[in-house]
């Protein structure tokens, strides 16, 4: 639960991936890429996060949330050639980005007292922002290691990741 300068409170909670994308997704990766001069080759649903609100309203009791989900469009991007200096900007920056995160969405998650990954959604790989905000997301190891599994997949084209997904992939 994290306060809200409205003197409400926001409980967020995320589901992780990956799942196909829907139809809806896939079609929106593939007007992003042509818009970008790209060619789409598949796309992941990483994960989906749920923001649920309670307040007051005109002085009276409220409640409201809404889900964003976060996705990645796999591109024909070409790969760059400077990841590991890319990797040292984020290396640098991620005591402070967990921090900025903290504040407004709650503790960045651990498990086992060790702080969770910080997954780039669009990968150093094929050029991602190292710190941009809209880029990370904290997953747990295990995710991690299955998401950076999947990303060369997505990347090659064809196969699971080209092909549309459930409309809600998980349960609450």
């Amino acid at each position: 639960m994290v306060n809200t300068p409205d003197g409400g409170q926001l409980q967020t909670t995320i589901y992780y991936g990956p799942w196909q994308c829907t139809d809806a997704f896939l079609s929106e990766c593939g007007r992003k890429c042509a818009a970008q001069g790209r060619m789409l080759k598949g796309c992941m649903w990483l994960a989906d996060i749920k923001g649920d609100w309670k307040g007051r309203f005109l002085l009276l009791p409220a409640e409201a949330g809404g889900r964003l989900a976060i996705t990645h469009c796999c591109c024909d991007y070409p790969t760059i050639s400077n990841v590991s200096q890319q990797r040292r900007i984020w290396n640098r920056a991620r005591d402070r980005f967990r921090e900025t995160w903290a504040e407004e969405f709650g503790a960045w998650p651990q498990s086992g007292g060790t702080l969770w990954e910080g997954h780039h959604i669009f990968d150093l790989w094929h050029g991602g922002p190292p710190i941009a905000p809209s880029n990370v997301l904290p997953v747990p190891p295990d995710v991690h290691q299955v998401l950076n599994q999947q990303y060369p997949a997505c990347y090659a084209g064809g196969g699971q990741w080209s092909m549309p997904g459930p409309l809600r992939p998980y349960m609450d």
